[in-house]
């Protein structure tokens, strides 16, 4: 029977490997065209009724004050970003602890105390002393402008309209994305067919980038093991 021998390097590289297997979601960039985030065909129209000689014919007919704005399945619907977050959290903590125990020789009866070879063999003290400082601070900011148009992918019974879409554009060594999908209420939509990103519920806005510019701004997978919770150092 063959054994073999397990070094220190391979144990990092299968914990790291193991680690890439966990997450390796993360590592997988996202690909144009995603189901998730394709346009919705919308329903084939019924086919139109034959010319019959008169001169207002059903289905030739146009709507010249006809509403814009997104409402059925297919259609289009610009979201301008106007994302911005400001987080700041300070965090101190100063805790201290004393303790200190005697415990006196006892005295046994007519006044006398327990001794041996002239020591007082039962007294005692303990102490104790602890003292943990802690601080932590932590400031955030986010910024997203821009616009991105996405279609109507469904038509809730309530009115509501479930859109989803993204944006590619491609730029020298790579390319940038920017998705998202959300619920928009109809009222919310502005008469130029625009609505906020802030005006969207259950928003999920994504923007990243893909090619060498992305890969290089990623940590290698072994300094991913240094500074993730399995590491316990």
């Amino acid at each position: 029977m063959r054994y073999t021998r397990v070094t220190g390097g391979m144990r990092i590289a299968a914990i790291g490997f193991l680690l890439m297997f966990m997450g390796g979601c993360e590592l997988i960039p996202p690909k144009r065209g995603d189901a998730g985030y394709t346009p919705a065909t919308p329903p084939t129209p019924p086919p139109m009724m034959q010319r019959n000689g008169s001169i207002y014919q059903a289905g030739y007919d146009i709507a010249l004050f006809e509403d814009i704005k997104a409402r059925r399945v297919g259609d289009i619907l610009t979201v301008v970003l106007v994302e911005k977050t400001d987080a700041a959290k300070t965090a101190n903590t100063d805790t201290s602890r004393e303790t200190e125990v005697s415990i006196p020789n006892p005295q046994i009866l007519f006044g006398g105390e327990v001794q041996f070879e002239g020591r007082k063999i039962l007294e005692n003290s303990l102490s104790s002393e602890n003292e943990f400082t802690g601080k932590g601070n932590s400031i955030q900011k986010n910024k997203l402008d821009g616009t991105v148009t996405v279609s109507v992918v469904s038509v809730w019974p309530n009115g509501n309209l479930l859109v989803q879409g993204e944006k590619w554009i491609g730029i020298n060594q790579g390319q940038e994305y920017l998705r998202l999908q959300g619920i928009v209420r109809p009222v919310d939509i502005n008469p130029d067919n625009t609505v906020e990103s802030t005006k969207i519920g259950n928003a999920q806005i994504s923007y990243g980038g893909t090619g060498d510019l992305a890969e290089v701004n990623k940590k290698g997978w072994l300094a991913r093991l240094f500074t993730s919770v399995f590491w316990p150092f």
